[in-house]
């Protein structure tokens, strides 16, 4: 059921603008193609396109009022503001202002949405819990998120990202988090740095809004002391170290790995636990010690958050498993087509390596372009062909430019196809996937790889046990 969040007075008053018309809105949005009834539409402007144009769009679908510049809400309610963007923004800050709960961002080089859901899915019994939706997490989507918070929320698990440096600053001040949780630092968007020191930099901007908070840092990584060096000049009243390390103050004991899920022990907080863990790989295990130990240092219940955690479904695009008809057998889709880095593909062989292919099946891996990898971009494709032969992988199918490198730095008995993009792989995979294969497609979002992993479910999918 719809609830209040902006009155047309409310909304006034946080941006400093005026009100035309009485109105409540129950939701906000920036995208007159989403736009709900009862949505705040906020008319951004961008390079090549004016939200201005779309305000009877939005105000067709159900919109009960636009943010608009003076004069440009034509018969409609509105809030008139000087700049759209600044009055978006105005109205997040004065959302997490009006907040009384404890806020939660979660930044880093890769795991930062699964994390975020997964910790949404173990603070929703413990208090009315909101998160991010997708991957709203730029110079948009944060302040979108928190204008869009229901001002009694217990917990808020706010995702925040960047590819240049200086962008969490801002999100960070914006969100003012209780808790700042880096997942990991490793190579991606390079194309925009010079180092990945200076990706581990533009991830601690996150402590800019975390003065008295609690930063949860990942203390297998090698830019750890980096991070750690960061969190205490942002003046974070304490930091809590996640990882195998043995320093770690969540620390993972063991862990035993099979197809579908991982069985974990843990001492966190000096408390050691047992619980079943919903996904596969060691990355994601991690990532769980992780988002618990964010968890506690949020107020919340740590065995209840932890037990939560074995009915926890992946992400669409993140891992999330079908079983397709193919003849008069199955095969398994792993779909991970959403975005790409090198730790992430790593990450996503070592889930197909745990899956078990039946009647002769092969582990297929189709993967797309990791983008933004700078001039080291073929490089850092061809060093993936070690890995992936560890990994047990029979078959590779690529697309793209920079995955020619990997495809002819593996053996010739491993190779598929190279296909120049997706679109031109896309028949091949479909005639060559048969029963008993476990498949992983995987790239970054502009290799769109998310139509193949659409083309094999049109055979007839559901989600696999």
């Amino acid at each position: 059921m719809s609830r209040d969040l902006w009155t047309a007075e409310d909304a006034a008053a946080a941006t400093g603008g005026k009100a035309v018309g009485d109105w409540t809105a129950t939701g906000v949005s920036i995208d007159s193609r989403s736009v709900m009834a009862g949505d705040l539409f906020v008319a951004l402007k961008g390079p090549n396109f004016d939200g201005h144009d779309y305000v009877a769009a939005a105000a067709s679908a159900g919109a009960a009022a636009a943010m608009v510049e003076p004069g440009r809400a034509g018969d409609g309610n509105a809030v008139e503001v000087d700049d759209t963007f600044e009055g978006l923004n105005a109205l997040g800050a004065a959302g997490r202002a009006r907040m009384g709960g404890q806020v939660i961002a979660i930044t880093g080089s890769v795991g930062k949405t699964g994390t975020k859901e997964a910790l949404r899915h173990g603070l929703a019994g413990q208090g009315r819990a909101y998160a991010t939706q997708g991957n709203l997490n730029n110079h948009w989507g944060a302040p979108l998120t928190l204008a869009r918070m229901p001002a009694d929320t217990d917990f808020a698990v706010i995702e925040l990202g960047m590819n240049h440096p200086g962008e969490l600053t801002p999100l960070s001040e914006l969100t003012r988090p209780h808790v700042a949780l880096i997942t990991w630092v490793a190579a991606a968007h390079v194309e925009f740095f010079t180092s990945v020191e200076e990706v581990a930099e533009a991830k601690a901007e996150v402590f800019a809004g975390a003065e008295g908070g609690v930063a949860v840092l990942p203390k297998d990584n090698d830019h750890y002391d980096l991070l750690d060096r960061r969190a205490r000049e942002a003046n974070c009243s304490r930091i809590i170290s996640f990882g195998g390390h043995h320093e770690a103050e969540a620390r993972l004991l063991s862990s035993v790995m099979e197809e579908n899920k991982s069985l974990v022990s843990a001492e966190i907080a000096g408390e050691r636990i047992n619980y079943t863990l919903a996904l596969p790989g060691h990355h994601n295990v991690i990532n769980s010690l992780g988002l618990l130990a964010a968890a506690a240092a949020a107020g919340a219940d740590l065995l209840a958050t932890a037990a939560s955690l074995e009915s926890l479904s992946p992400v669409k695009g993140r891992g999330a498993r079908f079983e397709v008809r193919i003849g008069d057998g199955h095969a398994v889709v792993i779909d991970e087509s959403y975005n790409a880095s090198p730790a992430a593909m790593l990450a996503a062989f070592e889930t197909l390596m745990l899956a078990n292919p039946s009647d002769g099946g092969r582990r297929i891996a189709v993967l797309g372009d990791m983008r933004e990898l700078g001039a080291e971009a073929d490089q850092l494709h061809a060093e993936l062909a070690g890995p992936l032969i560890d990994a047990g992988i029979d078959m590779l199918m690529c697309a793209g430019p920079h995955m020619a490198a990997l495809y002819e730095a593996i053996p010739d008995d491993r190779r598929g196809y190279h296909a120049v993009d997706s679109e031109s792989l896309l028949p091949r995979v479909l005639e060559t996937v048969a029963a008993g294969d476990v498949v992983c497609v995987k790239g970054s979002l502009g290799s769109r790889m998310a139509p193949i992993v659409d083309a094999l479910l049109a055979h007839g999918a559901e989600p696999s046990a």
